[in-house]
């Protein structure tokens, strides 16, 4: 007798459950079914188990498997009636993972060692003593490409030389030529954010270091320490996460936002940390100090996605709003004359009529401003006084030391003075001063689906640097494809990020692409030597992750686990840790500790990949007489620029039945078929030779294979589900799948959403919803209600509001329904727009803003922004939103292609047609 088990899972859950999410009980928790009688009928086994079973496998007579439904993950056994349900680990350690099984014994893995049950019924597992012959050659130290991982960069006052972070560490380098040399490398610690200022004549460096622990200032000259010393360390452990971080050009003190919302002055003489303003909205952000080192400026958050800008006085920390809070006003930066501040803000009020549906957007919003501090100082876009120029001094204004000019700022109606450049709305970041002007870089307005959306006249759209040159009141283009720049203490330099080269260049000219011998320098990065532990690094990350954990979990008692014993108890395992990929999975099963989701941790990708496996976007077969043929096509979704196939190309003529007898002039081999032949050829014109299914001469075709079939077979599987709809219904019930709730999504819905709910009934499929943020904006589509008609001669009726349901809605869900996936379906139970059919959701809605990456780029998220939803307070978390109607897609079902969750909610649907008609217009009298 044959007997099988089958466990649920979707390919795409590795990581969302086990040891990476500990005590999970959301809707995609392990489901153990079974094959008893091999006749293809499937039951449940152990569905009184409240936990995630793993790894089911046969041993003896007996199905062993992984579960946490005690409470940790241990190595379980039963009988296959379910019976005599044994435990083989002990609970309260480390979790069990990754069981396997040879039919008689189980190997499973803890806290990256191996253990081996010998016999279900013996005393329990044993640790096996494995030791690999290998170097462990990840662990080894190695030098690193300082290009590749350059984190940020700041010019001197004269842009000759830059403290520049690589990986870690902060260098200083001059521009020209010379040595490198290192401020801060020291392993195991994290030197970030290098900010440079001049004081009693010497350029001086100031950065961000966790050498004790905690974030910490460390200032140090840039010519470079004396032998024996150190750099001076100032407000360790008083700071907070250090966000942003800004020095006072006289080099006095240092601004610092941090992570909870609190702006601190550090003093350099005196280490003094002092409290200027504290947001109860979110982080502030862009510090900028007036030239004077006597204002500092910044944007303040409200509700979102408002902010203002607020001033402080440095000395008696007197806070002052320079703007209301109305509007988005960030990115703040004091002229270098101290007569004005300029800023960007989103203030544009220029609705654009939506082109799929009715609908008006503001696409363009924002615009440089500038605030004239001195009430008697004129607009520099108004009449000039005196055909003075505009930095010409007034008489009553004295120069500061050095001829720093004075910063005066009547505060009184200092709101009422914002001024717009005369330039034309657009998307606007790092606003910037220098020298007689103010530069921005302005991003292309383009969709938010990539660059393959872009036109053909204009394939890549690139961000511009932009320069508004307040003397001779003219818009100047500086750099096209600029990531990002800074400038030098005088004004007169940038350092610019363009193209993958940091290069030093005037800040009042267009820049040229190499050094001319005029002042325009590209840096040479490849003098700075950085070296990289990955021993003391993997201790530095593992350390840093779990700060950062502790600072932004949604709950501040981070949901009762004791998370520094949790941190000392894993800190050990860092020792057996013997790659990166070791590492990320060791983070991950920390994160797992509290058991909440969205504790992602996600390692920065590769500099590059290799030849891409072709396909062709079609289902093929090797058939009795050794040829492989084409059995179908699948069809091209012309809205959908990654959705083209290959074979429904202009000039290829391939049809289903056709053999593919060649590639590239090689013959297809009878056994492995095309499949070798396309690797390398994704994105590439390649010649097939095509054998015609009615007979005749073979022929030749160009195509271009795709790396990638998931948007081609994707639209395929909706246009067959709302086939399926159609056809079941009678033409009656219109159908839209809901893949995410992100801009594809977004995009998915309205290509078929007039033409669907224009249909007596609607089914609202959001099975394997993948989650996002439009929730929203899908709820105020399915929740409009028509009250009216439109009814034009001679043309259909329209209703009143468009694109509102006419009849019932039902929406399908499953347990890949996760985040806004899951809050979806909890808002369509909670407004009564329909019922929902299928399964448990994901059960994650605690979200993440993805703001912080370790030293080595790796990503960690913190499950940060709780939601609280009418019906389910908090419990949504780690539980999900159970259907009004439970469907269970079984094995067989799985096998079988019926798709039962959708043929029932077809059922409610004409159900509810025929005790509530759908909408229709009225007569006309």
């Amino acid at each position: 007798m044959h007997r099988r088990l089958r466990r649920r899972r979707h390919p795409r859950d590795g990581r969302l459950r086990g040891p990476h999410w500990k005590r999970y009980r959301g809707g995609t928790a392990g489901k153990l079914w079974i094959d008893r009688e091999d006749t293809g009928e499937f039951t449940r086994l152990h569905e009184d188990l409240d936990g995630n079973i793993e790894y089911p496998q046969w041993v003896g007579d007996r199905i062993a498997f992984l579960s946490d439904h005690e409470g940790t993950g241990a190595l379980y056994s039963s009988l296959a009636d379910g019976s005599d349900l044994r435990r083989h680990t002990p609970l309260g350690g480390f979790y069990a993972r990754q069981a396997s099984g040879d039919g008689r014994r189980v190997v499973h893995s803890s806290a990256g060692e191996l253990w081996i049950l010998d016999d279900l019924d013996g005393d329990g597992p044993r640790r096996l003593d494995i030791r690999l012959g290998g170097q462990r050659a990840a662990r080894r130290p190695h030098p690193v490409a300082a290009a590749r991982w350059l984190g940020g960069a700041a010019p001197d006052h004269t842009a000759r030389g830059s403290a520049v972070e690589v990986r870690g560490a902060v260098h200083w380098i001059t521009h020209r030529s010379g040595p490198a040399r290192a401020l801060a490398a020291e392993p195991g610690v994290r030197a970030r954010l290098p900010r440079t200022f001049r004081a009693e004549g010497e350029e001086w460096v100031v950065w961000v270091t966790d050498a004790e622990g905690e974030d910490a200032l460390e200032f140090a000259p840039a010519t470079g320490l004396t032998p024996g010393s150190t750099p001076r360390r100032l407000a360790a452990g008083r700071l907070g996460r250090v966000l942003e971080l800004a020095v006072a050009p006289d080099g006095s003190r240092a601004a610092v936002a941090a992570h909870d919302g609190r702006l601190l002055l550090v003093e350099r003489e005196t280490g003094e940390v002092r409290e200027v303003d504290r947001s109860d909205d979110g982080e502030v952000s862009d510090l900028v100090f007036s030239p004077d080192s006597t204002w500092l400026a910044w944007s303040h958050p409200g509700p979102r996605p408002l902010s203002q800008l607020r001033l402080a006085h440095t000395t008696d920390l007197s806070v002052t709003e320079a703007t209301p809070l109305r509007f988005r006003d960030y990115a703040p930066a004091f002229t270098l004359d101290g007569k004005h501040l300029a800023f960007l803000s989103t203030r544009a009020f220029d609705p654009v009529y939506d082109q799929h549906a009715f609908d008006l957007s503001f696409v363009v919003a924002a615009r440089p401003h500038l605030i004239t501090l001195a009430a008697t100082t004129p607009s520099p876009f108004g009449p000039q006084r005196h055909g003075r120029p505009f930095d010409a001094p007034d008489k009553d204004e004295t120069p500061d030391g050095e001829g720093t000019p004075a910063t005066r700022i009547d505060l009184d109606g200092l709101g009422e003075r914002v001024v717009p450049f005369p330039v034309e709305a657009g998307r606007y970041s790092s606003l910037r001063a220098a020298k007689d002007g103010v530069l921005w870089l302005r991003h292309p307005v383009r969709g938010v689906l990539g660059a393959s959306r872009a036109t053909p006249d204009d394939p890549d759209p690139r961000t511009e640097l932009e320069r508004y040159d307040l003397v001779q009141h003219r818009l100047d283009h500086l750099a096209a494809d600029a990531d990002d720049f800074e400038v030098s203490g005088d004004g007169k330099r940038l350092l610019l990020w363009t193209d993958g080269k940091l290069r030093v260049v005037p800040s009042d000219r267009r820049a040229p692409g190499d050094e001319d011998g005029d002042g325009n320098v590209t840096v040479d990065l490849g003098r700075i030597r950085r070296t990289v532990d990955p021993a003391a690094e993997w201790r530095q990350m593992f350390d840093e992750n779990g700060r950062i954990m502790r600072d932004n979990f949604w709950r501040p008692d981070l949901g009762g686990v004791d998370w520094d014993g949790v941190l000392d108890r894993y800190r050990p395992v860092l020792d057996r840790v013997a790659t990166h990929d070791d590492l990320v999975d060791l983070l991950w099963e920390v994160h797992g500790e509290l058991g909440t989701s969205h504790a992602y941790v996600v390692p920065r990708g590769g500099s590059g990949r290799g030849p891409r496996q072709g396909l062709l976007g079609a289902d093929l077969s090797r058939h009795a007489d050794g040829t492989w043929r084409i059995d179908r096509i699948l069809p091209s979704e012309t809205s959908d620029p990654d959705a083209h196939s290959p074979l429904t190309a202009p000039g290829v003529a391939v049809r289903a039945g056709d053999a593919i007898v060649a590639v590239g002039g090689q013959p297809v081999d009878p056994v492995t078929g095309p499949g070798p032949l396309l690797v390398g050829t994704a994105g590439r014109p390649t010649e097939l030779t095509v054998s015609p299914s009615g007979g005749g001469e073979p022929r030749h075709a160009v195509v271009v294979p795709l790396a990638d079939e998931e948007a081609l077979r994707y639209h395929a599987w909706v246009a067959g589900r709302r086939a399926y709809v159609h056809e079941r219904s009678g033409g009656r019930l219109g159908y839209l799948h809901v893949p995410d709730m992100q801009a594809p999504g977004w995009a998915q819905i309205h290509r078929d959403l007039r033409v669907e709910v224009a249909r007596e009934g609607l089914v609202v499929d959001v099975r394997e919803n993948r989650g996002g943020h439009t929730s929203q904006l899908v709820i105020e589509k399915l929740a409009r209600r028509i009250v009216g008609w439109d009814l034009p001669r001679g043309m259909r009726p329209v209703s009143y509001p468009e694109d509102a349901p006419r009849g019932p809605v039902v929406a399908v869900a499953n347990e890949f329904s996760g985040s806004d996936g899951d809050i979806v379906n909890a808002a369509i139970k909670a407004l009564g727009i329909g019922p929902v059919v299928g399964t448990r959701t994901w059960g994650g809605t605690v979200g993440i803003d993805s703001r912080y990456h370790l030293v080595d780029g790796t990503l960690v998220t913190q499950p940060k922004y709780a939601i609280w939803l009418e019906g389910y307070g908090f419990d949504v978390e780690n539980h999900g939103v159970d259907p009004d109607v439970e469907v269970v897609v079984r094995p067989q079902d799985w096998a079988a292609g019926r798709d039962v969750q959708l043929d029932e909610a077809i059922r409610m649907a004409l159900q509810a047609l025929e005790t509530g008609p759908a909408k229709t217009p009225p007569t006309l009298p």
